[in-house]
Parts: C-alpha cells; sequence; structure tokens
C-alpha cells in the first residue's frame, strides 16, 4: 500500500497528548472511567486493563521538590521524589489507585508512603521472581491472582476472556512501537530519538485502544528509510528512565547517532511484545519473566551479556549510559557492565542528571571528547 506523505509536524497528536493529559484523565475519571496508575514497567498492564481499568504511567518530569521533601529523603532518585511532589499537588487525582511491579526499593518504598498519604485508593506491590523456572512460574502466577482480587474490591472485573484481549492489543502497540525503533536503527529521519521518545511516552498516558489507532496512522505517514550513508558515531542509550529527550537531541548533535537503547522507558518496556502459552495467563507469565530486564532485577554478568549482544545487533559501536541520580541498581551495575563492554572494544560514557534535567555546556562537552576519543569525529 502507498504510504502517504509526511506531514511537517507528525507528532504533534503525540505532544498534546503528553501535554493535555491531566485534564484529559480528569476528564476521563469524571467519566466514571477508573484509572490505576503505575511507576514500572514490570507492572503487568494488561491484566489492569483486562480489568476494567485504564493503566497510566506516573512521571515525575523536571522541577523542585518543595513538598515531597518532608517524606523523603535526599537520596531518592528524582523521578521517585518528582512523582510524589506531583500528586500532593494534586496532579494524580484522576487515579483509583497504584499498582507497582516490585523493582527497585524506592519505587516499592514510595508505594508505602503514597498509601500513607493518600486514603481511600488502592495501593498494591506486585512481587515479581528473580529466577525463571517452573516453581517460579507458579508463584507469580498466584501474585497475579492475588492483584485481580484486589482489583474486583474497586469494581474491577476480571476475566480469560477480556485478558486475551487486553495481551493482543498491547502485544500490536509493541510491534508498532519495535517497528518504529528499526526505522530509527536505519536512520529514518522522521524518526529521531527524540521523536520516538515521544511517541513511546505519548502511549503511556492514554487509553491503549487510543494510542493504538494514533500509531497506525503515524505508520501510514511514515515515509521510506533513507539508502544514504549516516551520520554521527553509533551509539546504544543505556539507563533508567529518561524524562527529557533534549538529552538525546545533544547526543546527535554532539556527533552520535542513536541506533539503540536499553531504556525504562523504551525498548525494556516493549520487549517481548508478547509470550507463549496455551492460555492468555500463561502468555501473560511467560512475556514477563523473559522480558529485556532492569538492573534492579538481574544481575550484572547476565546484563553485561544482553546489553553486548543488543549493541553488536544494532551496530551500536559505543555506549552511552543516562542515569538518573541516585538510581542505585544502574550505578552498581555501570563498572561490571561498562568492564564487559570495554573488553570487547566498545567504549562507554556515564552520564548522572538530577531533577532539573538542565544539559549545561559542560556535557555537551564531555559528549564531544566522547565521540573525539572513539575516532568518530575530525
Amino acid at each position: 500500500m502507498q504510504k502517504n506523505k509526511m506531514t511537517n509536524n507528525p507528532t504533534d497528536p503525540f505532544k498534546e497528548s503528553i501535554a493535555n493529559s491531566q485534564k484529559r484523565l480528569l476528564a476521563l475519571s469524571a467519566s466514571s472511567q477508573k484509572i490505576i496508575g503505575y511507576f514500572c514497567t514490570y507492572t503487568p498492564v494488561e491484566i489492569l486493563h483486562a480489568a476494567g481499568f485504564v493503566p497510566i504511567r506516573i512521571g515525575g518530569g523536571m522541577g523542585r521538590m518543595d513538598k515531597a521533601a518532608a517524606h523523603l529523603p535526599e537520596f531518592i532518585c528524582p523521578f521517585m521524589k518528582l512523582s510524589l511532589e506531583k500528586a500532593l499537588g494534586g496532579q494524580f487525582d484522576f487515579l483509583s489507585g497504584l499498582v507497582q511491579g516490585y523493582s527497585c526499593d524506592a519505587a516499592c518504598g514510595l508505594v508505602n508512603i503514597w498509601k500513607d498519604i493518600f486514603k481511600g485508593r488502592l495501593f498494591h506491590s506486585l512481587p515479581i521472581p528473580y529466577n525463571n523456572t517452573r516453581e517460579s512460574r507458579a508463584y507469580y502466577r498466584s501474585a497475579i491472582l492475588e492483584l485481580t482480587a484486589r482489583l474486583e474490591t474497586i469494581g474491577g472485573q476480571f476475566s480469560e476472556t477480556a485478558l486475551k484481549a487486553s495481551m493482543d492489543l498491547y502485544s500490536r502497540i509493541r510491534r508498532l512501537q519495535l517497528e518504529l525503533y528499526d526505522h530509527r536503527q536505519k536512520g529514518n529521519p522522521a524518526i529521531s530519538s527524540s521523536r520516538l521518545m515521544t511517541l513511546v511516552d505519548a502511549g503511556a498516558l492514554m487509553p491503549p485502544d487510543h494510542y493504538l489507532f494514533m500509531l497506525r496512522d503515524f505508520m501510514n505517514q511514515l515515509p521510506e528509510d533513507s539508502q544514504e550513508a549516516k551520520d554521527g558515531f553509533p551509539v546504544l542509550v543505556s539507563g533508567s528512565l529518561i524524562e527529557d529527550s533534549g538529552i538525546l537531541d545533544m547526543i546527535e548533535s554532539s556527533g552520535g547517532r542513536i541506533v539503540a537503547d536499553d531504556l525504562c522507558n523504551g525498548f525494556r518496556q516493549m520487549f517481548p511484545p508478547d509470550g507463549q502459552g496455551e492460555t492468555p495467563m500463561d502468555r501473560l507469565i511467560d512475556r514477563y519473566m523473559n522480558r529485556f530486564p532492569c538492573p534492579a532485577r538481574s544481575r550484572a554478568v547476565d546484563r553485561s551479556r544482553r546489553l553486548l549482544d543488543l549493541a553488536r545487533d544494532s551496530g551500536a559501536r559505543g555506549v552511552i549510559f543516562v542515569v538518573q541520580k541516585f538510581c542505585t541498581p544502574h550505578l552498581a551495575d555501570y563498572p561490571a557492565v561498562s568492564e564487559t563492554l570495554k573488553k570487547n572494544g566498545i567504549p562507554a560514557i556515564l552520564v548522572e542528571m538530577d531533577e532539573t534535567w538542565q544539559m549545561e555546556a559542560q556535557l555537551k562537552t564531555r559528549l564531544e571528547s566522547f565521540f573525539e576519543m572513539t575516532g568518530s569525529r575530525a
């Protein structure tokens, strides 16, 4: 089928969706549609959706921490601090509850703090096994069934039939997102890394059926991949949650070309797009037990191997770690992971970002020096 010519601002609907998400979600909540928030993509959104809720990822963004300082120590990542700050300011009043798949200690600790502050809502932490064994899968199944029972206490109605529909829906979304990642790797100018992040982030802030419609429309306008040589040193960006895509633009304007990522709001949340099994519950368990791992849910040696494979498969010749300040799992992994990459001829650099996400000239100089070191710049 002939694709339409892409408009000058193809990501505008997605940008608008992000900018107006609070107003839209408040209206959705007022119409009796219940919304459940989550911090981490280890939370099985298919279960929330199958029970009749709209899953929405909670964001922190950028700014100052004033109200939240009374509830949190300083050594918490900006994402957790600013998400609580926004909640205390009423920006998540549309939520009927919060479900967190157990990942890092900070995120799971925040669930309890939210529970103490915001009364009358559902708060639930879902345990996740580290090992992928038959016993681990049985344990995870029981934990998911406990979650469905909790959701039913606030009006949820869960069934295997509904879960199949939700699994199919999210699988279609993730397959389209991965297709866009493939276009980015091939150097399609319409899919810069910052645009791609906007496309993906918007999906976490709206009903998935609406998002799928928008994605399909975007894909129909997407021009063919360029056959010309691509400028820039090919790199993989790894790290935690990036909440300002400007850092991606800075990487590319400093001499890099992002061909892949290992990000919490990127590749890790969409791969694999689905699981295998005889029943919808089997598919869901298989997917989450085999998903691309976060350092909070994997051993450094295993993650080193996976990152090395991802870099090689994508053609990345360097790795840039962009990590939120005080993100212990990522910072603890960095020495082992970067050493493995170095031994295999792939240089790496670590960039820590605070809650301001300010990208000063010093950071650009560091990035340019990194690319000069790799021999990618004249």
